[in-house]
Formats: C-alpha cells, structure tokens, sequence
C-alpha cells in the first residue's frame, strides 16, 4: 500500500570555484563517499542520491529547479564541505520548493594534530563555510532543519532518517487525494475548516461524496471476493462464535466484508489515499464501517470519524512516516478519564475505528449495537494496546493559521479486563499529568479526534511544522500552564505580524 522504494533525497555539496582542482576534486571525493555511508545506513529509510559540486549561482539554480522537478526527489541534504559565498545561493534558495535539511558536519571526525597544515584547514573548512551558509538561509527566513555532527554516528544519521521520513510524508500530502463520504458531524466546528486553505498550506485535496458512491461498488461485490476476505477475516482474527459458518450473526459479517471490497474498490477507482465517514450519512450502507475502516487503515489508508477530513490527511501522512518502523498510527480520540488522587489517565478510543496495528495481541473480531446511527450492529475488532511511549497529534484550522498540537503521553496497561467494552483501546498517562495536559490541550483548541502514534515522535511534528510553515505547540514532561499561555499569547502575536508583512 505504501510504495517507498522509488523516493529520493539528494546530496548537495557546496564549495567555490577559487579552490582549485585538486581541492574541490577532494571535494567530491569526500562527499560521495557520505553518500555511500548514508545508503548504507539502516538508519535512513530511502537512497540518498550524490550530486555534483555546486560552486556557482547557475549551478546552485540548476541543480534546484532539478530537484523541484523531479518527483522522485522528496528533499534535500545541503553541506558546504568548504566556504561557499552564500549569495551564490540566494536565487537556488528563493525558487526551491522542497524541504532542506542543513547538514553541518565534516569529513574527518578528529584534527591530526601532527599532521594538520594549511592545505587540511583550506579542504575542512565546514566550521565557517555552513556558518556563512546558515545566516544566509537565516537572512531569507528559509525553514529547514539543521543537524550537527559528525556524518557516521548514529545520532546524526538517526536525525537525518527522521528528517527523510517527514520529507516523505511532507511529498505524500502534496498528491493526497481525501475523499469525504457524508458531510461533517453536523454542528460540530473542530472537525470542520477551510479545505481550500489546507490544499494550499499542504497539497491535498478534499472532496465530498455520498454513501450511494460506495453503495454503486459494493453491489459489484462477487460471491467469490467474499468468501476469499471472510477466509482472510477466520484467519487473522479470534471470530466471535456468532460469526463463523452456521453461526446467527454470520450475515452481519458477510455484510461488513461487502462494505470493505466495496469501499476499497471505491477509494482506489478515485486514486485516494484517505477518507472520512459519518454515521449521519449512511444512506443505503447496513453497517457502519468498522472492521472495513479498520483493515483499511491497517494498510495504510488514512482516516478520520464524522467527516474529520484534516485527521484524515494527517494519518496518511504519518503512516508513509511510520514504513519500516516497529508499532502503529491509528486514528484517535480522547473518550474518557480515570481519576484517582495519585495518577489520572485517559481512556482512547473510538466507536469502532482503531487501527489494528497498534494492537497487543491478536484482535477479536465481533458484533455489537451501535447506539447511535440508527444502522444494524457493526462488525468491529476488538484489543487492547501495547504499551509504550507514544504522542497524540491534532491539526487544528485556527481561522488565520493552521496549528499542530502534540501531546506526548505513554500507554500503559488498563486496570482490568474491560469485558464490556467492545471497542479497541488504549489507557495512556498524558505528560507532563492529565490535568496539565487536558488544560493546555484545551487552551490550543486541540481536536478531540488525534492521530496516534507509536513510533512517530515529536521530533517528527518539529520537521513537519517548519517544512508546512505552521505552528506548533508541544505538550511533554517540561509544559507549565503559564508558559503555555505564553507561547500561546507570542504565537499570537507573532503570526498576526507574518500576516501582515512586517
């Protein structure tokens, strides 16, 4: 489902011309062999692609409208290996429309004490030439991502992989397609927001379609698709008795897994690669889609309840994120809390759709009433969460600005057994405390849906703000209620001048 093997990120070196050949033919040397260590790398996720020496304006130019061409280019590595006068990049940079990362390192770890001479200071002259090189970027106010270090430890690679998977998902959401089946949750106001804003700040698209859209697919739906995905369902589920072959609840699944094919056919006819529903718009559809959205999601798609369609496009994105790494990304929402005089938590979940990846254990597959929606029981799995460290995000529409809100919070085994609860769900400690973070969430006008993730931290949201040029407010171990205000009442402040022009 998610297809990274093609991306690119390319590595670009800059120097000047006044070296001389035998300098800047070391130039290249040193830089291409980076490049191999870095493809070497399990570290980062996708081939980093060595490009020549750019020592002129016309070079620097070019090789940017290159990259802003290519669409298997996601980003760009920079490095000024020696001084490179940074206004020979001012056009480059003025044009280039694809992240930057500023890699400020240097071929040699350690000074040769005894050996060092003035041809060594002229060829390692990073210390200065990535100074010179970041004012300019500075000067131009360029957002980018700066890591420091020497290319072959693991902390400057571990960055530069965190750094390419934004990219990846940052080149995701310039082609997502949304599809919004139903309208908005109606008179709900965070799940709504200005669509045509949102493809300008990040690229995707939404778009509104009726449940008869899917309904024309699913009546497509052969006996033989079905009978291949209930094989599928018995094998990687715990079935309810209910639900297997002879059971009274049988034809409720056969329904649900009608709704999956006709969905899937739906989603992949019209190119998306996320989608919302709503209980308010079925139309013809049974069931709520449960087990459908789910395996959905399990696959890559992103989602989002009641027509959340910004959720949506941000469980995409983090799943192209999240390929390769250990645990999930799941859509989310805070349900309810668990009080005590030593530690509060929150209770995540949603009337069915949790992604079963980030699941401990193998889901139980059953049937329930609704409550809600006026349909016949859904299918649904059912389980608990690993454990772990995790972050819930939110993407909020402010009105004059886009906001990503992070809180960073850690799963932890429920209580008991929950025998009564037939949804999947997650029991986290919210940082810094629940009350903390259930106040400062509030003051940002965090969203009660979230994208949950495991794996994908707030180092990655840190990358994705500055690429998408939208603020971004973290809740973790060190937030305080006042500072919160603060930054919330700078941020203020400050976006309203950047609007302004001043």
């Amino acid at each position: 489902m998610i297809d990274i093997s093609q991306k690119q990120i390319w590595f670009v070196t800059g120097s000047q011309d006044l070296y001389g050949d035998e300098t800047l033919r070391q130039v290249a040397e040193n830089s291409q062999k980076i490049v191999e260590g870095f493809n070497e790398s399990a570290l980062l996720p996708i081939k980093i692609i060595w490009k020549p020496t750019v020592k002129s304006p016309d070079e620097i130019t070019n090789i940017c409208q290159e990259a802003n061409a290519e669409k298997k280019c996601v980003g760009i590595i920079t490095w000024m290996h020696t001084f490179s006068p940074a206004k020979m990049w001012i056009k480059g940079l003025t044009i280039l429309n694809k992240p930057l990362c500023h890699l400020h390192t240097q071929f040699n770890a350690e000074i040769p004490w005894e050996s060092i001479n003035m041809d060594f200071m002229n060829l390692n002259q990073s210390a200065h030439g990535d100074r010179e090189f970041g004012f300019m970027m500075s000067r131009m106010r360029k957002k980018r991502k700066v890591v420091v270090g020497h290319w072959q430890s693991e902390n400057v690679q571990k960055k530069l992989g965190i750094w390419s998977r934004v990219a990846l998902g940052w080149d995701e959401l310039q082609h997502l397609k949304v599809a919004r089946i139903g309208d908005n949750m109606r008179e709900v106001a965070v799940t709504e927001g200005d669509k045509v804003a949102a493809q300008m700040r990040f690229g995707f698209s939404v778009n509104g379609f009726d449940s008869s859209d899917v309904v024309k697919h699913i009546n497509k739906v052969s006996d033989n698709e079905i009978e291949k995905l209930l094989a599928v369902y018995e094998e990687s589920y715990d079935l309810a008795p209910s639900l297997l072959k002879g059971g009274d609840q049988r034809d409720s699944l056969i329904d649900a897994a009608k709704i999956e094919l006709g969905l899937r056919a739906f989603l992949d006819e019209g190119g998306f690669k996320a989608f919302t529903d709503t209980f308010e718009n079925l139309g013809e559809l049974k069931q709520l889609p449960g087990i459908a959205v789910q395996r959905l999601m399990a696959d890559g798609y992103g989602f989002g309840g009641e027509g959340d369609w910004k959720t949506a496009a941000m469980v995409r994105a983090l799943k192209v994120m999240n390929v390769g790494l250990e645990g999930g990304v799941s859509f989310m929402e805070d349900y309810t809390y668990h009080f005590t005089p030593k530690k509060s938590y929150v209770l995540g979940s949603h009337m069915l759709e949790i992604c079963p990846n980030i699941a401990e254990g193998k889901p139980s597959c059953e049937v329930h009433p609704l409550g809600i929606g006026g349909k016949e029981a859904p299918i649904r799995l059912v389980f608990n969460t690993t454990p772990g460290d995790a972050i819930n995000v939110s993407l909020v529409d402010m009105g004059n600005r886009f906001r990503l809100i992070v809180n960073e919070v850690e799963a932890v085994k429920p209580m008991a057994d929950l025998p009564n609860l037939p949804v999947a769900r997650v029991l986290w400690d919210a940082k810094p405390s629940l009350e903390i973070a259930a106040n400062t969430w509030i003051l940002a006008g965090g969203a009660h849906h979230t994208v949950y993730c495991q794996s994908v931290n707030t180092e990655y949201m840190e990358d994705l703000a500055d690429i998408a040029g939208i603020e971004l407010l973290v809740i973790d171990e060190r937030t305080t209620i006042r500072d919160f205000k603060d930054k919330i009442n700078a941020n203020e402040a400050y976006y309203h001048m950047f609007q302004q022009g001043l």
